[in-house]
Order: structure tokens, then C-alpha cells, then sequence
């Protein structure tokens, strides 16, 4: 109940006034049944923005830190990501790729859209970077359709490290749906299932325009940061 709330008067509005958000192809998003909406991911805002625009409810698959704050302030927090339609996932130790798994094909095997993130995480520079093939492997598994969309101008709104976004208009694209039904019972194939995600993301990258780059955005993040801590800025004088 409280999703509509936040969607229809409380925070949806008051998104869709402030980024003026232009949307394409939304007619491509099944009006029922279970799909994937599988979009790179630019900012913090992008988790609010597109459930705002979509005309039926969209489940993502969050870090669990977004869950796990302390006090008061953590409970809210969480209280309000769960309303926002947000389940939790550990992304640490070596059972966390198959826990969001589990909990993705227990979302569409209740007809929903899942909202997925094939990156795994922001991109800390704007660029599209190599998916993970968790996507294909749920796409497979439950046999749903993935629909590729694309946020547009979310990093320059609201790049990491900034809390508060700029007001800027942003521009979200939803492509043709994707069916990988020619795949059906090969998703222990490796193979398969890297050629799967790799046509997602390409997918994306046409509607998004972004430059891509073939490795994992964590990987490429942490040894900028590794780089950063051996050789750290001087401050200007």
C-alpha cells in the first residue's frame, strides 16, 4: 500500500517535477505478466526514477547496507527502501550471487517485474560496463522476457558522492523486449549464458549511447581507488 503512496503522491510527483523525465518506449514494458527491466545504473536517484514513470510495480534487488543502518534513522531507512519496493541482497562471501538469485526468480515466479542492474553496482564514471551474468541466468530460469532500458543525464543529476541531485531534466529509454526462449534448460552453460548477458548489454548500450567498457565496473572502481590511495591529490593553494 505504502508504494503507491510514495509512487502517486509522494515522492513520485514530486520526481517527475523536478527531472521532467522524457520517456521512450514504455509501451515495451509488459503490462502484465513477469519480465526483467534490466538498466545500467548511473546514480542513487535511478532506483526511484524509473519506478515513478512505469505504470506497474517494479521489485529491485538493493545492497543490504541500504537496510542495515543503525538507530532510528537505520530503521526508517529501511522501512522506507522496502516501501519503495526494494529487497535486500548480501553482495558479500561466495552464496551472494545465488541469494540474489533466489530472491529475484521468487519475485518473478509471482508475475512481477524485477528490476535488475547487470553492472552489479554504480558506474563511478558514467561509462557502461561488462554485465554479470546473473541476469541471464534468472532470465533462463524463469523464462521471461528482459527489457533493456536506459537512464540518460541520472549521473550528471546526481553523481557519487553527491546527496543532494541537481535539478536537471534526465531522459529513461525502454527498448524492444528480448526473449531468450532459444535458450531454454542451457542455463548452466556458460557460454550461453555470457552470450545472453552480452546481447542485454548491448542492448543498452544502444539506447544509452554510453561508451562501454569490457570488465567489471567494481574491478575498474577498486583499483581507482587503490590508485588513488598511493597517490593522493595535493590540495590547490
Amino acid at each position: 500500500m505504502f508504494y503507491y503512496v510514495l509512487k502517486y503522491v509522494l515522492l513520485g510527483p514530486l520526481l517527475r517535477g523536478l527531472f521532467r523525465p522524457t520517456v521512450q518506449g514504455l509501451d515495451h514494458v509488459p503490462a502484465t505478466g513477469a519480465a526483467i527491466v534490466a538498466g545500467n545504473h548511473l546514480s542513487f536517484s535511478d532506483h526511484f526514477l524509473m519506478p515513478a514513470i512505469l505504470k506497474r510495480r517494479i521489485t529491485f534487488l538493493a545492497k543490504a547496507e541500504y537496510f542495515t543502518g543503525p538507530g532510528v534513522k537505520g530503521r526508517l531507512t529501511a522501512f522506507f527502501f522496502r516501501s519503495a519496493g526494494q529487497i535486500p541482497v548480501d553482495r558479500s562471501g561466495k552464496e551472494a550471487g545465488q541469494a540474489a538469485i533466489r530472491e529475484g526468480l521468487r519475485v518473478l515466479r509471482g508475475g512481477d517485474l524485477l528490476g535488475i542492474y547487470p553492472e552489479g553496482t554504480r558506474s563511478h564514471d558514467g561509462r557502461l560496463y561488462k554485465g554479470k551474468v546473473g541476469v541471464a541466468v534468472m532470465a533462463l530460469k524463469a523464462g521471461v522476457p528482459v527489457v533493456p532500458c536506459a537512464m540518460i543525464g541520472t549521473f550528471e543529476a546526481q553523481p557519487p558522492g553527491r546527496k543532494i541531485p541537481r535539478v536537471r531534466p534526465v531522459a529513461i529509454r525502454f527498448g524492444e523486449p528480448l526473449d531468450f526462449s532459444r535458450y531454454a534448460g542451457m542455463e548452466d552453460e556458460k557460454a550461453v549464458l555470457r552470450a545472453v548477458t552480452d546481447e542485454i548489454m548491448y542492448a543498452i548500450l544502444s539506447l544509452s549511447g554510453q561508451e562501454y567498457v569490457d570488465r567489471y565496473a567494481a574491478d575498474v572502481k577498486a583499483e581507482a581507488e587503490k590508485k588513488d590511495r598511493r597517490f593522493p591529490r595535493m590540495p590547490l593553494s
